[in-house]
C-alpha cells in the first residue's frame, strides 16, 4: 500500500484560521489521531476556499471571522462547488445570526472554540459519516429558534388541513 493509499483512508482536514496558534493547536490535535490528517492550512476564507478546490478534504474546519473573505462566504463558495466537503465552523461566536448563517451557507457542523476536543474530534468524525453535529450550547439555541417559530400548541381549525375543501359558511 503507497502511502498516498493509506492517507486516504484518512479523515482529510483542512484548517482555517487567522491565529496561527489556534492552528498549531489544532494541528497538533489532529495529528495525535490515528484516523485523520491535516492536509493544509488557512489563514483567510479566500485560501480556504482555494485549498478546498485543490486538495478536496473530507473536512474543513472554518473560523468565522477572518480578514478578507469570512467564514460564512467561503463556506457557501466551498459547498457550492463541492458538496461533498463537509464544513465544520470553530468558532467563538454561539449568537444566532452566526449560527444561522452558517448553516444557511452549508456548513454541516458548529463547534465553539472553547469546547474539548473530545467534542471537536467527535464532529469531525460525525460530519465526516455524513452526519450533521452542532455543539451542545449551539444545538440549544437552534432548538430555541425552532421552539419560537412553531410552539406545541394544538392545531387550530385555520391551520388544520382542508383536504383540499374551503370551509362553508351557511
Amino acid at each position: 500500500m503507497t502511502d498516498r493509499e493509506s492517507s486516504r483512508q484518512l479523515t482529510q482536514v483542512v484548517l482555517a484560521d487567522d491565529h496561527p496558534l489556534f492552528r498549531e493547536g489544532v494541528a497538533s490535535l489532529i495529528g495525535r489521531t490515528d484516523d485523520m490528517a491535516l492536509v493544509g492550512e488557512a489563514a483567510t476564507g479566500e485560501e480556504a476556499a482555494r485549498l478546498a478546490d485543490e486538495l478536496l478534504p473530507d473536512i474543513v474546519l472554518m473560523d468565522l471571522k477572518m480578514p478578507g473573505m469570512g467564514g460564512t462566504e467561503a463556506t457557501r463558495r466551498i459547498v457550492g462547488r463541492n458538496p461533498h466537503i463537509g464544513v465544520i465552523v470553530l468558532t467563538m461566536f454561539e449568537d444566532e445570526e452566526s449560527v444561522f448563517a452558517a448553516l444557511k451557507a452549508g456548513a454541516r457542523g458548529y463547534v465553539l472554540k472553547d469546547a474539548d476536543r473530545g467534542m471537536l474530534l467527535e464532529a469531525i468524525r460525525a460530519v465526516a459519516r455524513g452526519e450533521a453535529l452542532l455543539g451542545p450550547s449551539v444545538a440549544r439555541r437552534v432548538l430555541e429558534q425552532f421552539a419560537q417559530v412553531s410552539p406545541h400548541t394544538p392545531e387550530s381549525p385555520r391551520s388544520a388541513p382542508s383536504g383540499g375543501q374551503s370551509p362553508s359558511r351557511s
